[in-house]
């Protein structure tokens, strides 16, 4: 599925496409990851924006990487992939 890397702002989230579930892993300058996480087609750009600085869920980060899934359980078993490979410090353990 087609995959985006933008800035982790209001600007660059503005630019992603939400017509499908992704899989998105926030990171640092550096390329490391600090969270991963899923959202629901629809609720891309409204997810992303909550891990924004000054918001409810605030994650640091630089960049912003998406991958779109056909499904959200598609989504949500690459997530668990991706947390137990990488191992982001913001993702709670036992979530």
């Amino acid at each position: 599925m087609a995959s985006k890397k933008v800035p982790f702002n209001s600007k660059g989230i503005k630019k992603l496409p939400d017509d499908k579930p992704v899989l998105y892993r926030i990171e640092t300058a550096a390329g490391k990851t600090n969270y991963a996480g899923v959202a629901k087609r629809g609720r891309v750009k409204e997810r992303l924006a909550e891990h924004l600085p000054r918001a409810k869920d605030a994650i640091p980060g630089a960049i912003v990487r998406i991958e779109q899934m056909p499904s959200i359980n598609a989504a949500k078993a690459k997530e668990a992939r991706v947390i137990a490979r990488t191992k982001p410090r913001h993702n709670k353990r036992g979530k």
